[in-house]
């Protein structure tokens, strides 16, 4: 397994410009989200581009997922690794994303897709938090209700039949 790198020693994150500390149960989650993460990251298969990207998911009930990217010649049969992560919760029969982390190599932090914003929008509740990181160390945590303003969800569909 890859180590994780040094600059992963943090004990903070940052949303909404605050910082906010990470104690205890929090503390520990979110270094076994970046563990899996990691993990998952490494099984990537990205012949094409070359891009490994790992994510992880905390469900509301305590269980963590992780999936990877897997390209195809047919791009646009490729799926991203927070799209794997979320069918690994859903096959295991669970629905609520609590929060979720996101790994890549590149040098600069890399964000969700539309499409997987859309997703993780999906499973989870507009204050749900995504951490994204890179294997250097830098990271950012956003809202998906920041990452996917004025989104498309379940209450759309769901609101006029209730």
């Amino acid at each position: 397994m890859e180590a994780l790198p040094r600059a992963f020693a943090w004990k903070l994150i940052v949303v909404d410009n605050e910082y906010h500390a990470l104690k205890g149960k929090w503390k520990m989650m979110a270094e076994k989200l970046l563990e899996e993460a990691v993990r998952a990251r490494l099984n990537a298969y990205a012949p094409y581009s070359r891009f490994l990207v790992g994510a992880s998911i905390e469900t509301e009930n305590g269980n963590v997922y992780s999936g990877c990217n897997v390209e195809n010649a047919s791009y646009g049969l490729t799926d991203c690794a927070e799209a794997s992560a979320i069918s690994a919760m859903v096959t295991a029969g669970e629905r609520k994303i609590k929060q979720m982390t996101v790994v890549t190599d590149a040098s600069e932090l890399t964000f969700a897709c539309g499409a997987c914003r859309q997703r993780i929008y999906e499973f989870a509740s507009p204050e749900t938090i995504v951490h994204f990181y890179n294997l250097s160390g830098k990271h950012e945590s956003k809202k998906i209700k920041d990452l996917l303003p004025n989104g498309f969800g379940p209450k759309d569909l769901l609101s006029d039949k209730e």
